[in-house]
């Protein structure tokens, strides 16, 4: 096995994005771009993750250490071009790998398959290897200009001759190189250029003076699509989730309109899992066998038990856990609640830092007052209890197993298991009352107190 370190250039403003947050942290598929390329270099076998960052940007750091804790930030405090972003990261290459393939943390699409081939040329001795693509428009791209399936130079468009321009081969930005070698070859490349910086793009031509070889690999074109404007993070978004809706069918997920449903990179199915139209699946989701998510919903951080049904216009919010058979009905919102298996919340609830038993019945209109103004307290119900219409549970509060809660309750004390609970002002009619006061308004007189 070649031992691998991959190097992330990650140090762009994104000033096109017109956005406070740096641009790779901005999300495709409920991910940061960013995340994307460290799991892929990881998902590729890379022994070491190098990620090289601008100045202040400690939002990009921490999301390094969150995906990939044992891998080496560095800063590139000066912006000189991308040899001298790769450089910045010396102390890693110096240590000695194998290969040392550079990846850019705006360009999310990447597969490791992808890196397996850039690497393969130099597993074959040569020196560097480029990643190409061929896009319906090449122009403002570098080319490639190959003989015999092997890279003879870069060539940015300015400086290339009529015949180099009508090239359809580019440079897509990766890049692989021999490990023994990569050092020397970055520390010889010059600033020898209009705009005085150093380019990662002169290694090819550096190698080739010395006679080592340089290869090419071809990949599709919205692979190594970047991302530099919002309008090029919803074309990546939405290749993405032609990719995420492929996986899920070929997994045996029915998605009934594929199109209108949205998944996050981590979204989890078992088999025989049926998605109505409009979905939509936010981060840390996984959803188990013969269960159905129903039109319109909405689900994030939760488990969906075997069999459960959610929806149609549910919300499952983080730390929901249905167990099986559990029913999940319209305009009913779960947070941070467990459903014991077959309990049934089937309309218009909010179930919130709580606890319900296997085959509790929760019945439409019903509150867990969760939030005092300070803090979060926890309801807690048994097993096949029933809280009838329009209940309020006042937390922290625990309704025992087999328990009956009246309609239009207002519970604030523990209830017993299989006791009966009514808490409720007692009902007072007044005769008459109703007439008396519509004959006050219509005169235009104000009701009596």
């Amino acid at each position: 096995m070649r031992q691998l370190l991959v190097i992330v250039l990650a140090a762009g403003e994104g000033t096109r994005m017109r956005s406070a947050l740096p641009k790779v942290l901005h999300a495709v598929a409920g991910r940061p771009m960013l995340s994307h390329v460290l799991e892929t270099a990881l998902a590729a076998g890379a022994a070491r993750l190098a990620v090289v960052i601008g100045p202040d940007h400690d939002r990009v750091a921490a999301e390094v250490r969150r995906v990939a804790p044992e891998a080496e930030v560095f800063v590139q405090s000066e912006r000189r071009g991308t040899a001298h972003a790769v450089l910045a990261a010396r102390t890693a290459l110096e240590r000695g790998y194998d290969d040392v393939v550079v990846m850019y943390g705006d360009t999310p699409l990447v597969r490791p398959e992808t890196l397996a081939a850039l690497r393969a040329p130099l597993a074959e001795g040569a020196a560097v290897s480029v990643l190409g693509f061929r896009p319906a428009d090449p122009a403002g791209y570098g080319r490639l200009v190959t003989e015999g399936g092997e890279l003879l130079a870069i060539r940015e468009e300015k400086e290339a001759s009529a015949a180099e321009r009508a090239i359809t081969l580019c440079n897509a930005g990766l890049m692989a190189l021999d490990g023994r070698a990569a050092l020397d070859l970055l520390d010889r490349v010059d600033d020898a250029n209009a705009k005085k910086e150093f380019y990662l793009t002169d290694v090819v031509a550096i190698a080739r003076a010395e006679g080592r070889a340089a290869g090419v690999c071809e990949v599709a074109a919205e692979e190594v699509a970047g991302v530099n404007s919002r309008a090029q993070l919803a074309e990546a978004e939405a290749i993405l989730q032609q990719r995420l809706r492929a996986r899920a069918l070929e997994a045996g997920v029915t998605l009934v309109a594929p199109q209108t449903v949205f998944l996050s990179a981590d979204t989890c199915f078992g088999r025989d899992v049926i998605v109505e139209p409009n979905v939509v699946f936010g981060p840390g989701v996984r959803v188990e066998d013969g269960a159905t998510i129903r039109a319109f919903s909405h689900v994030e951080g939760a488990h969906v038990g075997p069999g459960a049904i959610v929806g149609p216009f549910a919300r499952l919010r983080p730390g929901a856990a249905l167990g099986q058979g559990v029913h999940v009905g319209n305009f009913v919102e779960i947070k941070a609640a467990e459903l014991g298996a077959g309990a049934k919340v089937n309309h218009l609830a909010y179930v919130g830092d709580s606890s319900v038993g296997a085959n509790t019945n929760i019945g439409a209109g019903t509150i867990t007052c969760n939030y005092d103004g300070y803090r979060k307290h926890r309801t807690t119900i048994g097993a096949n209890a029933f809280v009838g219409t329009n209940s309020l549970l006042v937390a922290p509060v625990s309704v025992g197993d087999g328990a009956y809660i009246g309609t239009g309750s207002v519970i604030t004390d523990d209830v017993p298991a299989d006791a009966l609970a009514i808490g409720r002002a007692r009902q007072v009619n007044k005769p008459g009352l109703a007439a008396r006061l519509r004959a006050r308004l219509s005169a235009g007189l104000a009701p009596k107190k």
